[in-house]
């Protein structure tokens, strides 16, 4: 199974957290990770939730707060009927407020703690947090800070929850990897829109060329040209949700020529840009 490592990109510089409101790819299979936790909440009829090894399905809501890089599914896919989801990504950098010399935040620390195994709320915690939690990225940013501080203290000290594993899913990615991960990333993230060569990834990883893609296929099941062009597509997509043109958006994603764009976006995702847009 391929595995994308996403980038999370901030509503703000300023702001320790990213929002996603109602992203509707629930056409799109994209089993992913990222460092940042994911805090998700969905109202459906019915869908399933994939985090690591775990696969199960869910009625009328989920809830789930999922650890630092573990690999997991978007949870509207596959799901036909009318649906509402909004996701919060909070930066590892948030943790730093978390020590042991903050007493009052000890619920919280666990919670994060506990985030490794992957964790579903019940429906005690949807009733009393579920509306509150959709209404937060409406707030201004500190207050946002201070709702989202008491939503995840409740969820910290309630006892209506189940881990989704027993064990650290396999998948998850040691520290060394996760910064070495993050500095490549951060760098394609910079420069994707020119042509990147693989001795210049392989350069900053302290690897040699065929040292760095062993490494990089090991890592996210994908060869390094076709992870850039993977990204390049997710890339695409968000821009085609914004209406731009097809043209326009091939030449911002760094493709060399429209034809060779249209080639990899259908390979990526079984339509071309075009028939993308049109259905979104």
């Amino acid at each position: 199974m391929k595995i994308t490592l996403e980038k999370i990109k901030s509503n703000d510089e300023n702001s320790s957290f990213s929002w996603m409101i109602n992203p509707k790819l629930n056409d799109f299979y994209f089993w992913h990770l990222h460092p940042e936790f994911e805090l998700i909440f969905i109202e459906a009829e019915a869908g399933t939730r994939h985090v690591g090894d775990h696969i199960s399905k869910f009625k009328d809501y989920d809830f789930v707060l999922i650890g630092s890089n573990i690999p997991h599914l978007n949870f509207d896919f596959g799901i036909k009927t009318p649906y509402q989801k909004t996701v919060l990504h909070i930066s590892t950098d948030f943790l730093q407020v978390f020590s042991d010399k903050t007493p009052e935040l000890k619920g919280i620390k666990n919670l994060f703690e506990n985030s490794k195994f992957g964790i579903a709320f019940g429906k005690e915690l949807v009733l009393e947090l579920g509306e509150k939690f959709k209404q937060v990225h409406r707030l201004p940013y500190f207050d946002q800070f201070i709702e989202i501080i008491r939503i995840l203290n409740v969820l910290g000290e309630s006892k209506d929850f189940k881990l989704l594993h027993t064990e650290v899913p396999k998948d998850a990615y040691n520290r060394k990897d996760q910064e070495r991960l993050k500095n490549i990333f951060e760098f394609i993230d910079k420069n994707y829109q020119r042509k990147i060569e693989l001795s210049e990834v392989a350069q900053l990883a302290n690897l040699s060329n065929a040292a760095f893609c062993r490494y990089f296929k090991k890592m996210t099941k994908l060869s390094f040209t076709e992870f850039i062009n993977h990204y390049k597509i997710n890339h695409a997509k968000r821009l085609l949700l914004l209406d731009k043109n097809v043209s326009q958006v091939c030449y911002e994603c760094g493709f060399e020529s429209l034809s060779y764009f249209n080639r990899i976006f259908k390979k990526t995702t079984g339509e071309n840009p075009l028939s993308f847009k049109k259905r979104y």
